[in-house]
């Protein structure tokens, strides 16, 4: 299954090599051309000598993660986050570390030796190492290496209510909506970017939109979804199961009116359930294309992710698929006319 090959990948933040592999086996038999720029992002093209507006759908491919930076003389890894990570849910996670996918386990003071002061506090980094079973300094340097990266090891599984946990759904369902769209027909301009680097600083989007210059971009994207117990309605952000979420306003972004209603109208005629994303807190890879060149009009559409940037995620299948619908109604629409940039 296409989101189990993609989050089951590795990706951190600079990273990409692993997940991109996997992407352009994926997409290679349905699009006509496809190349990776500089920085590690892969472009794809599609019926770019149609007529039409010349569309770019978005999505990253890197993960948050970690980076090992220091090995201690007993053999224990430390670290540091590659993205924004809570420490607070890192204590006993399994992680794979390097190209070879080195077994690790984070580890930290147990309780039983914790002081009552020390109890009453949540770990911080520097509390929090990486064990892999190595005697000593020496050993663990012929396993792994500094600068090696780390992922988290939760494996795709479909839950409960038509739901899936993984890792790495931040932006792997991005990933994936845009690979389906990039199977099907448009008659218009489509390119197909899958991004490197946007969990530290939305490094990769920028450079990819300067050089393709869409009239019109879209950010595919997971985001943070907070409707569990006791959260205050303004609070949630998005709600899990109501469909793909709109930006309305980010920490990089405040929508174009015209395109958000635009989506909304489209979302509307073709009876597909959606949101809007209700928090300004964080951002996707439009915070950056929309301020290249001249500016490019577009917006982000996003499948809400309940504990996002941690070991283990979740989200609603019904939010993918539907996700997918809406971007290929918004596709079909355009290439009718329907907007003009």
């Amino acid at each position: 299954m296409l989101l189990k090959k993609l989050t089951e990948a590795m990706g951190p933040s600079g990273f990409e090599d692993e997940i991109r592999n996997v992407i352009r086996e994926e997409v290679t038999p349905y699009v006509d051309k496809h190349y990776t720029d500089v920085l590690g992002t892969l472009i794809c093209e599609k019926g770019v000598n149609k007529n039409g507006p010349r569309v770019m759908l978005d999505a990253h491919m890197d993960e948050v993660g970690l980076m090992i930076v220091h090995v201690e003389e007993n053999g224990l890894l430390r670290f540091r986050p590659l993205g924004g990570i809570d420490p607070r849910v890192l204590v006993s996670k399994p992680v794979q570390i390097g190209p070879q996918k080195r077994f690790g386990v984070i580890g930290a003071k147990p309780i039983h030796l914790q002081s009552p002061e020390e109890r009453t506090k949540p770990l911080s980094l520097k509390q929090l190492y990486i064990d892999i079973g190595a005697k000593d300094k020496d050993d663990a340097l012929s396993a792994v290496k500094l600068g090696d990266v780390a992922m988290f090891t939760t494996k795709y599984e479909e839950i409960g209510d038509h739901c899936a946990k993984a890792k790495s759904f931040d932006d792997r369902v991005g990933c994936a909506v845009l690979v389906e769209t990039l199977k099907a027909q448009f008659d218009l301009p489509l390119y197909g970017a899958f991004t490197v680097q946007e969990e530290i600083g939305l490094r990769g989007a920028g450079p990819v939109a300067y050089r393709l210059q869409p009239d019109i971009a879209i950010a595919l994207e997971g985001t943070v979804c907070f409707d569990v117990a006791d959260a205050p309605g303004h609070g949630q952000s998005t709600i899990m199961g109501k469909g793909p979420a709109l930006t309305v306003h980010d920490g990089q972004t405040i929508a174009n009116r015209r395109f958000l209603e635009f989506m909304m109208s489209v979302a509307e005629k073709y009876s597909i359930p959606y949101q809007l994303r209700r928090v300004k807190g964080g951002s996707n890879d439009y915070g950056a294309i929309h301020k290249v060149r001249e500016g490019i009009i577009g917006g982000g559409i996003s499948v809400p992710v309940r504990y996002i940037h941690a070991p283990t995620q979740l989200i609603s299948l019904d939010d993918y698929q539907n996700t997918i619908r809406l971007v290929s109604a918004i596709l079909t629409e355009l290439a009718k006319g329907g907007f003009t940039a």
